[in-house]
């Protein structure tokens, strides 16, 4: 995928790789939410994400991006290597892609912070390690990645590629829209009103996710190159629920998903990329139907 370079005046970068740096770009306030969404490849490391429920609220004051502890600065930090650079371009062009749907539908915009950090850091959600994946937590609207992971993703799980890098963090991505719109907190809300009910409704979220990181390519197809389709499509094949139990010697067991099928994931990131409609990623229909109102 062909994306821009990113501007390091318009993307939020934090780096704990190596001492901690923190490195502010354009912010704002920050309205946390109280869910952290089920992690990628989640079950692949036997991370729980229902152990990381937080709450609270804080306040992020905007600050240019100059250089702190060490002399680093966002720049310096999105180019330490290919994947980060990938990463912070990634975020530029998501940026831009949800601020005009949200200008569009006349909604508040907030950017997300994309976190890089190396085997352990920490996030407003808890201690982030390496072994739980990219993750989003909504109490700080920060995108936890440590770039190994893509390593991980290729060796492990048969998913390399760029594009299928793109997706991962547009999939995090997808849940920062989600809590931005309020939709993690009425999914939460209802997790705990129906604990049966928990996981079926953690697949929904994690489904979106997978449409609106879609909807961000589709959004951007001039950028698109040859085979990029298809990466992200293994990528969603190779991290569904099914296909990590039976990597792992297990039989795939329904009430445990957390993400969903590989053909659901698929399914979801193709109805993205098919439309480039975010409306179309309404994977809560059927509730909508039954209970005569959203969730």
């Amino acid at each position: 995928m062909r994306l821009d370079e990113f501007d390091p005046n318009s993307i939020d970068v934090e780096d704990q790789r190596g001492g901690g740096f923190s490195l502010g770009g354009a912010a704002g306030q920050i309205g946390c939410g109280s869910l952290v969404v089920a992690l990628i490849g989640a079950l692949l490391f036997g991370v729980n994400p229902g152990q990381m429920l937080g709450g609270g609220s804080q306040q992020q004051e905007a600050t240019a991006p100059v250089a702190r502890q060490g002399g680093t600065t966002v720049s310096e930090s999105c180019t330490l290597d290919a994947a980060s650079h990938e990463a912070c371009n990634a975020l530029s062009s998501l940026n831009k892609t949800w601020q005009q749907v949200f200008a569009r539908s006349n909604l508040p915009f907030h950017p997300p912070k994309l976190v890089f950090y190396s085997q352990m850091g920490q996030s407003g959600c808890g201690v982030a390690q390496s072994t739980m994946g990219p993750f989003y937590c909504p109490d700080d609207q920060g995108i936890y990645l440590d770039t190994d992971f893509f390593r991980q993703l290729d060796r492990q799980l048969g998913a390399g590629g760029q594009f299928a890098r793109d997706y991962v963090i547009a999939h995090e991505y997808g849940h920062h829209v989600q809590n931005l719109v309020g939709l993690s907190d009425q999914v939460r809300r209802l997790q705990e009103e129906n604990p049966a009910a928990a996981n079926s409704l953690s697949v929904r979220l994690e489904l979106q996710a997978d449409c609106y990181a879609g909807v961000w390519a589709a959004k951007n197809r001039d950028r698109l190159e040859p085979g990029d389709m298809e990466s992200g499509l293994n990528a969603a094949h190779q991290i569904g629920d099914d296909t990590l139990m039976r990597e792992a010697g297990h039989r795939p067991v329904e009430a445990m998903f957390t993400h969903g099928t590989s053909a659901q994931r698929m399914k979801w990131l193709r109805t993205g990329l098919d439309t480039a409609n975010e409306d179309a990623c309404d994977t809560f229909a059927d509730l909508h139907r039954s209970a005569g109102a959203a969730p």
